[in-house]
């Protein structure tokens, strides 16, 4: 159980402090306004258009990551000795 933890964790703080960076970036307009959670730039360009992509499924990434190998893994692993033990 102890490695589910922490590659979860491992995924979550991975994923969740590319997703600080660049929310730092793009969704911070100034430090006495809104941080971290305003609005996209209306016309990114290029580059800025894939890294706020990265910035979304960074988040995503790290949500459903940790929510896997916390939940997911260990229900299943679970199961799997349940139906072993049923089967017998």
């Amino acid at each position: 159980m102890a490695d589910e933890f922490i590659k979860g964790f491992a995924i979550l703080t991975g994923g969740l402090l590319i997703w600080l960076v660049f929310a730092g970036w793009f969704n911070t307009p100034s430090f006495y306004d809104t941080q971290l959670i305003a609005p996209n730039p209306e016309d990114p360009g290029t580059y800025a258009a894939v890294a706020l992509v990265i910035k979304d499924a960074m988040l995503y990434f790290a949500l459903v990551g940790a929510f896997t190998f916390w939940v997911l893994v260990p229900t299943g692993r679970r199961a799997r000795e349940y139906y072993a033990e049923t089967d017998s």
